[in-house]
């Protein structure tokens, strides 16, 4: 089968592999029907050396059940399937409280030496706990809504979920790349009154705007800081969800925050320092949250509403290429020429 490698910075290669298939009685095989880049893969093609090796990439994944192991009991070949971007058995106390990132057995999809999403197929462990079964067929238009149930729709829910977002209060989000625009339409969901969106490429927030927002504010730094606190009668937003991951983020989010407020971060930060002291947090009573989403979690709340037509995040895929195709997908997101990229196996 074919299986997507990145080999260094801006080397990807789609390269003959051994066939995936089920190792343990709680794997399932998926026949992979779509996938996707994500934003998170972007940091590796932009800075992976070389020495490391080339690694299996892909994340994000729909596909069909080919085969289970024999204590697999709640899907079946034939199931229409959507994974989580984590691998979690779904049975620890962790996975019961919804905090599968925290199971004793968490791992990676691009840790796994042999498996990855951007390929033909793959072998998924913990089937039970992992796999979602979807109520329609491969080819239903609802599937790059469904898709994002793996990793970006789950990512931006856990942004306002953290938050505390509801029907009072105002929110920043601060980057218009897919899990920005699903922090807008997640804190939509939850009824905020506000929400300014804090991106500078027009086509992005125009989408913005169609999830929910309610404000584009184009400026950045100290620039776009005064312009958030002029639409917030000078005080900033209760939540601001911070959707890039770069220090210069976090800081902006330090500038638009209120008092008593809150900054939700899920961008995968690229920095391990960061004001969280006296005068930046602690006596303004800033709250700080966020993290790795898990989005197995909120599947279940978020399914029906995908079916039912209430949203529609797959409108963040604006690219759809074939896996032989999957390098012009990196290098379209990396160049910011396409926001999303879906791939067809």
């Amino acid at each position: 089968m074919r299986a997507t490698f990145m080999h260094a910075a801006g080397d990807i290669r789609v390269e003959d592999v051994p066939d995936s298939r089920t190792k343990e009685p709680t794997d399932a095989l998926v026949r992979i029907t779509a996938a996707a880049v994500c934003g998170s893969d972007l940091h590796a093609y932009r800075a992976k050396p070389a020495e490391y090796g080339p690694a299996r990439m892909g994340h994000e994944f729909i596909g069909v059940v080919e085969a289970t192991g024999s204590d697999v009991t709640t899907v079946k070949a034939g199931d229409l399937v959507v994974s989580p971007w984590i691998i979690a058995d779904g049975t620890c106390e962790f996975c019961r409280e919804g905090m599968h990132v925290a199971c004793a057995k968490a791992s990676y999809w691009d840790m796994v030496p042999d498996e990855g999403a951007q390929a033909e197929a793959i072998r998924v462990p913990f089937a039970d706990g992992m796999l979602v079964k979807v109520p329609v067929a491969a080819d239903s238009a609802l599937v790059p809504s469904l898709l994002t149930l793996a990793d970006v729709l789950g990512t931006g829910h856990h942004a306002a979920v953290a938050g505390g977002v509801n029907e009072r209060t105002r929110v920043t989000v601060i980057g218009d790349g897919a899990v920005g625009l699903m922090a807008v339409l997640a804190a939509k969901r939850r009824g905020a009154e506000q929400i300014i969106l804090m991106g500078r490429h027009e086509a992005r927030t125009d989408l913005g705007l169609e999830f929910g927002a309610t404000d584009v504010v184009a400026a950045r730094g100290e620039e776009g800081i005064a312009q958030v606190r002029e639409l917030t009668g000078g005080h900033g937003t209760h939540v601001v969800i911070e959707a890039v991951g770069h220090k210069p983020a976090y800081e902006q989010a330090l500038g638009v925050v209120r008092g008593g407020g809150v900054i939700s971060r899920v961008g995968l930060p690229q920095y391990e320092e960061a004001p969280i002291g006296l005068g930046s947090l602690f006596v303004r009573n800033i709250r700080l949250v966020g993290g790795a989403a898990p989005v197995r979690a909120y599947t279940d709340e978020l399914l029906p509403d995908i079916i039912n037509g209430v949203i529609r995040p797959g409108k963040v895929f604006d690219r759809t290429i074939s896996l032989e195709d999957v390098g012009d997908g990196y290098r379209e997101m990396a160049d910011r020429t396409a926001l999303k990229v879906l791939i067809k196996p």
